[in-house]
Protein backbone atom coordinates (compact mmCIF):
# COMPACT_ATOMS: atom_id res chain seq x y z
CA UNK A 1 0.00 0.00 0.00
CA UNK A 2 1.44 3.44 -0.73
CA UNK A 3 2.16 5.92 1.71
CA UNK A 4 -0.66 8.40 0.86
CA UNK A 5 -2.98 5.52 1.12
CA UNK A 6 -1.90 4.72 4.57
CA UNK A 7 -2.01 8.65 5.02
CA UNK A 8 -5.68 8.41 3.64
CA UNK A 9 -6.86 5.77 5.65
CA UNK A 10 -5.42 7.85 8.74
CA UNK A 11 -7.35 10.99 8.37
CA UNK A 12 -10.25 9.33 7.13
CA UNK A 13 -10.56 7.23 10.55
CA UNK A 14 -8.40 8.90 12.74
CA UNK A 15 -6.13 6.23 13.91
CA UNK A 16 -2.72 7.20 13.21
CA UNK A 17 -1.20 4.36 14.20
CA UNK A 18 -0.39 2.30 10.78
CA UNK A 19 1.36 5.75 9.91
CA UNK A 20 3.69 5.28 12.53
CA UNK A 21 4.02 1.87 12.29
CA UNK A 22 5.08 1.84 8.21
CA UNK A 23 7.48 4.61 9.47
CA UNK A 24 11.03 2.33 9.88
CA UNK A 25 12.45 5.12 11.98
CA UNK A 26 9.87 5.85 14.09
CA UNK A 27 10.20 2.04 15.24
CA UNK A 28 13.90 2.17 15.29
CA UNK A 29 13.65 4.72 17.65
CA UNK A 30 10.49 3.78 19.97
CA UNK A 31 8.11 6.50 19.14
CA UNK A 32 4.93 6.81 20.70
CA UNK A 33 2.24 8.92 20.86
CA UNK A 34 -1.02 10.13 22.45
CA UNK A 35 -4.05 12.32 20.90
CA UNK A 36 -5.72 14.10 23.39
CA UNK A 37 -9.02 15.46 20.64
CA UNK A 38 -6.62 17.97 18.36
CA UNK A 39 -3.49 18.19 20.46
CA UNK A 40 -1.13 15.24 20.21
CA UNK A 41 2.03 14.20 22.83
CA UNK A 42 4.82 12.42 21.25
CA UNK A 43 6.72 10.21 23.32
CA UNK A 44 10.43 8.90 23.02
CA UNK A 45 10.69 6.10 25.77
CA UNK A 46 13.81 5.40 27.69
CA UNK A 47 15.88 3.26 25.39
CA UNK A 48 19.75 1.87 25.99
CA UNK A 49 20.32 1.80 21.73
CA UNK A 50 19.29 5.90 21.72
CA UNK A 51 22.34 6.52 24.53
CA UNK A 52 25.10 8.99 22.90
CA UNK A 53 27.02 9.40 26.08
CA UNK A 54 27.30 6.42 28.39
CA UNK A 55 28.91 8.26 30.98
CA UNK A 56 26.41 10.79 31.82
CA UNK A 57 24.10 8.55 30.53
CA UNK A 58 22.71 11.31 27.51
CA UNK A 59 20.22 10.43 24.52
CA UNK A 60 22.06 11.00 21.44
CA UNK A 61 21.41 14.44 19.81
CA UNK A 62 21.19 13.17 16.35
CA UNK A 63 18.10 11.14 18.50
CA UNK A 64 16.76 13.57 19.58
CA UNK A 65 16.58 16.01 16.49
CA UNK A 66 15.56 13.12 14.50
CA UNK A 67 12.52 12.53 17.18
CA UNK A 68 11.47 16.39 16.47
CA UNK A 69 11.58 16.45 13.14
CA UNK A 70 9.11 13.42 13.15
CA UNK A 71 7.26 14.69 15.21
CA UNK A 72 6.48 18.07 13.40
CA UNK A 73 6.24 15.80 10.13
CA UNK A 74 3.38 13.51 12.24
CA UNK A 75 2.35 16.57 14.06
CA UNK A 76 0.92 18.23 10.47
CA UNK A 77 0.70 14.61 8.63
CA UNK A 78 -2.41 14.07 11.12
CA UNK A 79 -3.61 18.27 11.26
CA UNK A 80 -3.82 18.49 7.47
CA UNK A 81 -6.59 17.88 5.00
CA UNK A 82 -5.01 16.57 2.56
CA UNK A 83 -2.85 13.33 1.85
CA UNK A 84 -0.04 14.74 0.42
CA UNK A 85 3.32 14.15 2.31
CA UNK A 86 4.88 17.17 3.48
CA UNK A 87 8.36 17.85 2.71
CA UNK A 88 10.94 19.52 5.18
CA UNK A 89 12.50 23.26 3.85
CA UNK A 90 14.26 23.42 6.48
CA UNK A 91 14.90 22.36 10.49
CA UNK A 92 16.38 24.67 13.07
CA UNK A 93 17.10 22.99 16.41
CA UNK A 94 18.63 24.29 19.63
CA UNK A 95 19.94 22.03 22.37
CA UNK A 96 18.96 23.55 25.65
CA UNK A 97 20.87 20.55 27.96
CA UNK A 98 21.02 17.46 28.20
CA UNK A 99 18.76 14.73 27.31
CA UNK A 100 19.16 12.56 30.51
CA UNK A 101 18.31 8.77 29.69
CA UNK A 102 14.59 8.43 30.79
CA UNK A 103 11.45 9.20 28.81
CA UNK A 104 11.23 12.60 26.19
CA UNK A 105 8.36 13.86 25.01
CA UNK A 106 7.42 16.44 22.32
CA UNK A 107 4.79 18.64 21.51
CA UNK A 108 4.27 20.39 18.15
CA UNK A 109 2.06 23.93 17.73
CA UNK A 110 1.36 24.90 13.86
CA UNK A 111 2.20 28.07 13.85
CA UNK A 112 1.03 28.79 10.12
CA UNK A 113 -0.23 26.96 7.68
CA UNK A 114 -0.95 28.21 4.04
CA UNK A 115 -1.66 26.44 1.01
CA UNK A 116 1.77 25.60 0.20
CA UNK A 117 4.21 26.04 3.25
CA UNK A 118 4.06 25.30 7.10
CA UNK A 119 5.39 26.30 10.08
CA UNK A 120 6.19 23.85 13.24
CA UNK A 121 7.36 25.38 16.46
CA UNK A 122 8.51 21.63 18.07
CA UNK A 123 9.43 21.45 22.36
CA UNK A 124 10.95 18.44 23.79
CA UNK A 125 10.97 18.19 27.26
CA UNK A 126 11.64 15.63 30.04
CA UNK A 127 10.09 15.98 33.39
CA UNK A 128 9.18 18.97 32.97
CA UNK A 129 6.93 21.09 30.32
CA UNK A 130 8.98 24.27 32.07
CA UNK A 131 12.35 22.54 31.44
CA UNK A 132 12.43 21.76 27.65
CA UNK A 133 15.99 19.92 26.35
CA UNK A 134 15.16 21.45 22.86
CA UNK A 135 13.01 23.44 20.58
CA UNK A 136 13.10 23.29 17.18
CA UNK A 137 11.44 24.95 14.01
CA UNK A 138 10.38 23.15 10.88
CA UNK A 139 9.29 24.96 7.61
CA UNK A 140 7.39 22.50 5.41
CA UNK A 141 6.58 22.80 1.71
CA UNK A 142 2.94 20.95 1.00
CA UNK A 143 2.56 19.48 -2.25
CA UNK A 144 -0.37 20.10 -4.09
Amino acid sequence: MSFEKIIQQAQASGDFQPLVDSIPYAGFIGLKFQRFGQDVLFQLPKNEDNIGNPILPAIHGGVIGGFMELAASLHLMMSMDTAALPKMIDFSLDYLRAGRHQDTFAECQVWRQGSRVANVAITAWQTERTSPIATARAHFLLAR
